[in-house]
């Protein structure tokens, strides 16, 4: 009996520290505003959150009743994990490793975590420099859109060592549906452009269906509940397809956005000798949305240029 008390009282202290861990949030986007909070109030975690606009940080600490800092540095201060989600490997460079950045307030141990949808050769600069440090860092892109983030299911692709994304996934599985390690540091990221590469080419699909079988004067409504149960059923067709026959395009990951990510997609086939003819024709439909005005579109929008052409 003497020998189980103080086993369980250690078993007891290393699953606390795992639930309730210091946690800080870089970048309060879109996606990261929501899973900063999830982390909160799911998590039960204390959160310090990072913005670059600091109202956006004030506001959250306010409606979560977390902290703000006013650096990225500061904000990784004595913290056991560091997420980051936001806009490039530029910005990424600047929150981690530039001046104030989260790399000079991380202690020994700790793990950074980074959702941002970047490329796979940033992932390596940064794990090299936090190993340097003594730290963990996992690429961590996500997939579910803004709507995924504000109710909690993103889907979260990882590479790193493993005895990180252990320590991490109980962490991360607070805003997400599914986490998984994809392979080494990088892996995550690869993972991600593989789904964009998917995504691109659904889209311009169901684009070019709807537009077809409007033109063709079929119901279209009828004609989605023929074909969603068979082989042509996807996300898209389930969740855009009504959208875009109305033309309403505010409803998720915009094109501003979907053209940096195809940007890094063909940039890394570029490297590895892959070939994504598709992938580069889409990604030249989605700037000829650009050039309608439609920076801040859905995705979905890609439907938009279509039913232009029968303007002009």
């Amino acid at each position: 009996m003497s020998q189980r008390g103080p086993a369980k009282s250690r078993a007891f202290f290393c699953i606390r520290n795992v639930i309730m861990a210091k946690v800080a949030f870089i970048g309060l986007g879109v996606m990261g505003y929501p899973m900063a909070g999830y982390l909160k109030t799911k998590g039960g975690h204390e959160v310090t959150v990072y913005n670059r606009t600091t109202a956006k940080a004030e506001k959250w600490a306010s409606e979560y009743g977390g902290k703000f800092a006013k650096t990225p540095r500061e904000a990784a201060e004595d913290c056991d994990f560091v997420f980051a989600c936001v806009g490039n490997d530029d910005d990424l460079r600047s929150v981690t490793t530039g001046p104030d950045g989260a790399f000079h307030g991380l202690k020994a141990g700790a793990i950074f975590i980074d959702n941002t949808t970047a490329s796979a050769d940033v992932a390596r600069e940064l794990y090299a420099a936090a190993k340097e440090k003594g730290c963990g860092f996992i690429d961590a892109p996500v997939s579910g859109g803004q709507a995924g983030a504000e109710n909690g299911v993103l889907t979260v692709m990882c590479g790193g060592d493993e005895a990180d994304f252990d320590k991490a996934k109980p962490v991360i599985e607070c805003f997400a549906k599914f986490v998984g390690l994809m392979g080494g540091t990088g892996a995550g990221q690869l993972t991600k452009m593989v789904n964009q590469i998917c995504i691109a080419g659904l889209v311009q699909g169901l684009s070019e269906a709807i537009h077809f079988a409007k033109k063709a004067d079929l119901d279209v409504e009828k004609v989605i509940s023929a074909v969603r149960g068979g082989a042509a059923q996807s996300w898209q067709m389930e969740n855009r397809w009504e959208t875009m026959e109305r033309g309403k395009f505010d409803y998720g990951f915009a094109v501003d956005w979907m053209r940096k990510d195809l940007g890094i997609c063909l940039q890394t086939a570029n490297e590895t000798g892959a070939r994504l003819p598709v992938t580069a024709l889409v990604d030249q439909f989605y700037a000829e949305v650009q050039a309608m005005g439609g920076n801040r579109w859905d995705t979905s929008s890609l439907i938009a240029r279509l039913e232009n052409a029968d303007k002009k």
